[in-house]
């Protein structure tokens, strides 16, 4: 069997972004970039679609075709060299599933995460015992070794929080993620009083949406809108479900979810009265 290669990173996924939009600007298609360049339908096609790296040649060559002027030139060519550096899930990534590989290399890029969740802890504020009754759970059919895959690298992803420069995180949960029994009593009590003290931290703040707050945008679903520093792209969100994982890049998408949390943010309880509803009663 064939190695699986790895989720592309964030700086790839935007250089390739980016291509495609030059492209449509220049109002071409991609036959005709095949026949002003002479690279493979089939090449051009899988770095649009951001499974591989363009070669500088040939990034250079579609950047001419496109009549690209010079600084932008320069910042997509500076954006290349970087596309292939990757973050911790590298030693990881071979072992995890594509999709939850490709969230966390996302997260490892993020310098922002807003995240509504309406069924549980987010995973940056997950206990191990918490994280590992959560899979199970989740994952039926999931061996004892793919769990503690999964619950290693959601502990690993946490310590970005703590860093010299730490991930920003804004989680927005509903009541009953907190109300909701997971792993026992025990592991439930544990896993409020670490949420208590995690949303202390500088850089994390925590809302609760109380059950009396009544309909709101998120009984639509959870999602997680993710910021990055400029010079790695734009906002993307993304939403987990049963039938697949959704990565949104389109403005429009991305600006109705951004609306959407400032709803929550809105009906939500203060991160003070959120801290007290941690308390089970």
């Amino acid at each position: 069997m064939s190695a699986r290669k790895p989720a592309p990173t964030v700086r790839l996924r935007r250089l390739t972004a980016e291509l495609r939009r030059h492209r449509q600007a220049a109002g071409l298609t991609r036959e005709d970039v095949v026949e002003r360049t002479g690279i493979n339908a089939a090449t051009l096609y899988r770095i649009e679609s951001a499974r591989v790296r363009p070669q500088p040649r040939t990034l250079a060559a579609l950047l001419e075709a496109y009549a690209v002027d010079e600084p932008v030139r320069a910042e997509l060519t500076t954006l290349l060299k970087a596309a292939g550096q990757r973050s911790w899930l590298h030693t990881l990534a071979s072992e995890l599933p594509e999709r939850y590989a490709s969230y966390i290399e996302f997260e490892s890029e993020a310098q922002e995460l807003l995240t509504y969740q309406s069924l549980h802890i987010p995973g940056l504020l997950q206990t191990a015992d918490y994280a590992r009754a959560v899979t199970r759970g989740s994952l039926p059919d999931a061996g004892a070794e793919d769990v503690e895959r999964r619950v290693e690298a959601r502990l690993k992803r946490q310590a970005a929080l703590t860093g010299a420069k730490p991930l920003r995180l804004w989680a927005i949960v509903d009541e009953a993620a907190l109300r909701r029994s997971v792993g026992g009593s025990t592991v439930m009590a544990a896993q409020l009083a670490h949420l208590r003290e995690t949303a202390e931290s500088p850089s994390v703040t925590l809302q609760v949406i109380p059950f009396d707050a009544g309909a709101h945008p998120g009984l639509v679903g959870s999602f997680t809108l993710m910021r990055f520093p400029e010079a790695v792209g734009p906002e993307v969100v993304y939403i987990e479900s049963q039938a697949g994982d959704l990565f949104l890049e389109e403005p429009e998408d991305v600006d109705r979810y951004r609306v959407s949390f400032e709803h929550l943010r809105a009906v939500a309880l203060s991160p003070t009265a959120s801290a007290a509803a941690t308390y089970r009663n």
